[in-house]
């Protein structure tokens, strides 16, 4: 008898159908011989409903009655499914995550999970229950509800996973797995077989939005193998697990796309030593994340800093920076700009390959699209280019390095 967890993201249960198409599948796993663990996301549109909610009462509502409110979405789909269930003749039951023993810290809204304890999990499991567990939340110490931020119905699956020992845990969402690219974008990406943690988790961090990066961080860190695979069919999908010497045949495995970044620049910095410590330590007090910094320092001892994030965060990232610029000289003034992208090119085969960013670069210098900032690591390339280019770009550099058929 297999343990399997299985993810259902909030299209798969977005409306009452779609939960019984749910209720179906968990039924029809357990006619197989296993244990079955579902977790759940709010209704597609719900948590995006009760935050508007929010804003209707009062411009800015505290984070903590933010949480209170965002995990009634998770409970209502939740008592929906078991209910499904029900009626179909199954027997289920649902839990909410302080039920499952999900125990949280952390900001508001952003809470991160700090242990599981699964007793209440096995006793219905040994009952013979369908466990339906609510994603997305967990309880502080104190007993708060606390919610873990976007995509965190994806966190809850991986930790209940490893916390149950379960076999395999499964991503259930509205696509067939992680293709080479977005398929909105390149008409000709294809599924990829199989990932290794580190590509997934590259792929996540820049702009992929099939897995949340802290879920893959979690299940690198703790052995899950997952599967990301589509609930409205049976098709396979994509198997995430530790890296095997073959997988490095592949030289780049997929391409990533991220909207809506903006770049912040700090110039005329005459402060030589302490000043990325300071900028770093008043982003990291506002709760900004930042991704590629490009610092340098001219002859004259002048330097210059610039960063990415999402545009969501620049007026609190200009509201935190700009009390430090008359630290950093009469020179100094902090520049802005909007409307990029970024691309990013990833595949764990780089690590033994040459030549992959002297394609990336010719490739789109060919196209006459011009890149701002590089970043990089030992299997990821990634760049900025205008947002109104990024399709374009992503386009081309997927055809140069035969993705389609690579992957395919």
């Amino acid at each position: 008898m297999a343990l399997i967890v299985q993810k259902y993201g909030g299209t798969s249960v977005g409306t009452i159908d779609r939960i019984r198409n749910v209720a179906r599948r968990l039924m029809e796993t357990v006619a197989e011989g296993n244990q079955v663990v579902a977790v759940v996301s709010a209704m597609s549109g719900v948590t995006d409903g009760l935050i508007k909610l929010a804003k209707d009462v009062t411009s800015q509502p505290s984070e903590r009655e933010l949480d209170v409110l965002m995990a009634t979405g998770e409970q209502q789909s939740i008592a929906l499914l078991s209910m499904a269930i029900h009626d179909m003749g199954g027997k289920a039951v649902s839990i909410t995550g302080a039920q499952a023993g999900i125990c949280t810290f952390g900001s508001h809204t952003r809470g991160r999970i700090k242990s599981i304890k699964p007793d209440l999990m096995h006793q219905y499991l040994a009952d013979g229950n369908i466990l339906i567990c609510a994603g997305f939340q967990g309880t502080t110490e104190e007993g708060l509800i606390h919610t873990l931020g976007r995509g965190g119905s994806d966190l809850s699956a991986i930790a209940l996973a490893a916390a149950l020992k379960a076999d395999i845990c499964q991503i259930f969402t509205d696509v067939d797995g992680v293709y080479t690219c977005d398929p909105r974008v390149v008409k000709n990406a294809v599924k990829i077989d199989e990932l290794s943690y580190d590509e997934m988790l590259e792929m996540a961090s820049s702009g992929s939005k099939v897995m949340q990066s802290r879920s893959v961080e979690f299940a690198k860190k703790y052995g899950v193998v997952f599967e990301v695979r589509n609930s409205m069919n049976t098709h396979p999908g994509t198997i995430v697990k530790e890296e095997i010497p073959a997988m490095e045949a592949v030289v780049v495995r997929g391409v990533s796309i991220e909207r809506n970044q903006a770049r912040v620049t700090i110039a005329g910095i005459s402060e030589p030593v302490a000043y990325t410590a300071k900028i770093l330590g008043a982003l990291a007090e506002a709760e900004i994340n930042i991704d590629m910094i490009v610092a340098n320092t001219a002859h004259d001892g002048v330097a210059r800093q610039s960063f990415t994030m999402h545009m969501n965060d620049l007026g609190s990232a200009q509201a935190a920076l700009k009390p430090l610029i008359a630290e950093f000289g009469s020179s100094a003034k902090l520049e802005t700009e909007a409307g990029l992208a970024k691309l990013s090119v990833v595949g764990i085969g780089m690590r033994s390959h040459s030549g992959v960013a002297a394609t990336v670069f010719q490739t789109l210098a060919d196209a006459g699209i011009a890149v701002g900032m590089i970043s990089t690591s030992e299997i990821r390339i990634t760049v900025t280019v205008d947002e109104i280019d990024i399709e374009r770009a992503a386009q081309v550099v997927h055809d140069a390095f035969n993705l389609h058929r690579v992957n395919g």
